[in-house]
C-alpha cells in the first residue's frame, strides 16, 4: 500500500474531489465562510497550537522556526494526543487527507508544520 498523501490548502480554495478527506486544522471558525461552503469532514480544533502560543508568536516569519519547535513540543504533550491519534487514524484510513488553514501565507503558517509533523509520524 502506497504511503497517504498529506497535503495543505486554504480553506478559503474551491474544494475539489481530490481532496480526499478534509480536515481543518484551525482553532477558530473562518471569516465570511459558512461551514457549508467549507466542505469539511472534520474540524479538528485541538490540533491547532495553543491560544498562548499563537498570542506570542503573532504570525512573525522572522520567529517562525522558534514557532515551529514549539508548536511541535505542543503536540506531544497530553492536551493534543487525542487529537494526534485521530488524525493519524485518519490519514492511515484514507489514500488523501487535505489540512484545512485559513492563514494567507502558504509557507509561514501552522499547518506546513503539522504536515511534516505528521509525515513523520504515519
Amino acid at each position: 500500500m502506497s504511503r497517504p498523501k498529506i497535503v495543505l490548502k486554504r480553506v478559503y480554495d474551491d474544494a475539489a474531489e481530490e481532496d480526499g478527506q478534509r480536515v481543518l486544522v484551525d482553532r477558530l471558525w473562518l471569516r465570511g465562510l459558512s461551514k457549508s461552503q467549507a466542505q469539511i469532514d472534520l474540524w479538528l480544533k485541538d490540533i491547532a497550537p495553543s491560544p498562548e502560543l499563537r498570542t506570542w508568536w503573532d504570525h512573525d516569519p522572522d520567529q517562525f522556526d522558534t514557532f515551529a519547535q514549539r508548536y511541535e513540543h505542543e503536540l506531544e504533550d497530553e492536551d493534543h494526543t487525542e487529537a494526534v491519534a485521530q488524525l493519524l487514524s485518519l490519514i492511515h484510513d484514507h489514500d488523501r487527507v487535505t489540512l484545512l488553514y485559513a492563514a494567507t501565507d502558504e509557507q509561514v503558517n501552522h499547518a506546513r508544520i503539522l504536515q511534516d509533523y505528521l509525515r513523520r509520524k504515519s
